[in-house]
């Protein structure tokens, strides 16, 4: 049994084991967070600890990191902003990181992602420009995504112009040069379907690569909108890309490192590091295995920010625990899409101090049950 989860391995750990150190790990984090972020401190000051289940951890919403800023470090320790992509016209969640969070967040990523990758650094393809990535201090949820996963790669080549053409020389020269040797590509779901698979179908070009890796994520939404299934993905990956092994992950900026990759079997798995319960909408009590409900996402990261308990806006089903097909240990689920409206405000605490919450920010601040 391990002492400590950040040390574990990503998916070798049962719930016997994982259960009561997470629970441990959670509850240490909610203290730390009460006593160095005060709008979380007036929030959560009255809970009752110990906590005796996962699902008595206090949770916040994720807009309410659109509304406010929440902090665990002071502004001086501050290394790193993190902004979500949102959509237009909204404003963006901002995530404050030290350097200790950042190199946390990042170590636990590169675990996770060696599952899938290996250990061995692959070339790297990258479906979006070089413009992603613009500021050393702020980065969009692309660019952090970019930016934490580029460890894993080499020779990293970006597949699409900063005005998201196909960089056909780029392309065909990465090609040519590792074609025939195993291979590492990522994107954002709709990047890659919009301006990287549909845009090889204009310029009629196949590469057909010996051994590759894709890593997708985010963006679902739009390609169902488009009625794309992830069936139709995968395929028309593998059509245009030869021998290509096509994994989606579930992840968010307000969480950055604990992500949940799908498996061969198509779930979504929980790592050692993170986990994930289903809420009913409004009474936001815990619901069995195989019912869906709001997704509520926990993870060991986030140090200097209050973001180690969230329910997000996405709806989604546990499918079981330690027993999926592909042999990982671990809770898997399914996403079933976006709330159609999120109706998360059971909380209307007023206070009269600096940046107060007012009745109309979304928040949450107690776990089902308590």
């Amino acid at each position: 049994m391990p002492t400590n989860l950040l040390d574990a391995s990503p998916y070798g750990v049962a719930a016997a084991d994982k259960t009561p150190l997470l629970l441990q790990g959670l509850q240490a984090l909610t203290q730390h967070h009460q006593q160095h972020c005060l709008p979380y401190q007036r929030l959560f000051a009255n809970q009752a600890l110990p906590y005796t289940q996962l699902s008595d951890v206090p949770f916040l919403t994720v807009p309410l990191f659109k509304q406010r800023q929440l902090t665990s470090i002071p502004e001086a320790d501050i290394s790193k902003v993190l902004t979500s992509s949102g959509t237009t016209g909204t404003v963006p969640s901002r995530i404050y990181l030290d350097a200790d969070t950042a190199k946390l967040q990042s170590r636990v990523l590169v675990k996770i992602m060696q599952e899938w990758l290996g250990k061995q650094r692959l070339p790297m393809l990258i479906w979006d420009s070089p413009s992603v990535i613009q500021s050393r201090d702020s980065f969009s949820a692309r660019g952090a995504g970019i930016q934490g996963l580029s460890f894993l790669g080499r020779h990293h080549t970006y597949a699409l112009n900063d005005d998201m053409s196909l960089n056909v020389p780029a392309i065909t020269d990465f090609f040519n040069c590792f074609g025939t040797e195993p291979v590492f590509m990522f994107g954002f779901t709709f990047m890659v379907w919009k301006f990287g698979l549909q845009a090889l179908k204009e310029h009629n070009l196949k590469l057909n690569f010996a051994n590759a890796v894709l890593i997708h994520s985010g963006g679902w939404k739009k390609l169902e909108d488009e009625a794309v299934s992830a069936r139709t993905f995968n395929a028309t990956a593998q059509e245009l890309l030869g021998q290509i092994r096509v994994h989606n992950f579930y992840g968010m900026v307000e969480q950055v490192g604990s992500i949940f990759v799908a498996c061969e079997e198509g779930h979504l798995h929980c790592p050692s590091y993170a986990d994930v319960l289903v809420r009913t909408p409004g009474s936001w009590q815990v619901m069995p295995t195989g019912e869906a409900g709001v997704l509520q996402v926990l993870s060991l990261l986030p140090k200097s920010y209050p973001g180690h308990s969230l329910l997000t806006e996405d709806r989604g089903r546990i499918l079981g625990e330690d027993n999926c097909a592909c042999g990982r240990k671990g809770k898997y689920f399914e996403v079933l899409g976006r709330m159609a409206k999120v109706e998360a405000r059971g909380c209307s605490d007023t206070f009269e101090d600096n940046k107060p919450f007012e009745n109309g920010d979304t928040l949450v601040n107690k776990g089902a049950g308590q």
